[in-house]
């Protein structure tokens, strides 16, 4: 394992999500960072946004896979996740083929 396995509450899990969302497109759009800015305060944005930053794509989504193991999400919270997911993919007024294939695979992972 290259990574550490991340402690993260729900409110932190869902940040780092959408951080990966935002970043996938290799187009960090503002109107992305607003959106996930507005679903935290400034504290716990800046703590994931940092952990983030220095994360490979693969440990992302081995840490996301981990998280969702741990943190037990009922089918309820797993279908607000993919809406918000869906809200920061449509909140620059594009949504990128790599975009649409990140959501495939969330869609496989939040089952």
């Amino acid at each position: 394992m290259a990574y550490e396995i991340a402690n993260w509450s729900k409110a932190e899990f869902k940040i780092y999500m959408l951080l990966l969302c935002a970043k996938f497109d290799h187009h960090e759009a503002e109107e992305e960072i607003a959106l996930i800015k507005s679903k935290t305060d400034e504290a716990t944005f800046n703590k994931i946004h940092n952990e983030f930053a220095c994360d490979e794509e693969n440990d992302c989504f081995e840490k996301i896979e981990d998280a969702i193991n741990q943190l037990e999400y009922s089918p309820r919270e797993l279908l607000q996740l993919k809406q918000e997911i869906l809200e920061v993919f449509i909140s620059d007024n594009e949504i990128s083929q790599r975009e649409r294939y990140l959501k495939k695979v969330f869609d496989n992972i939040l089952y």
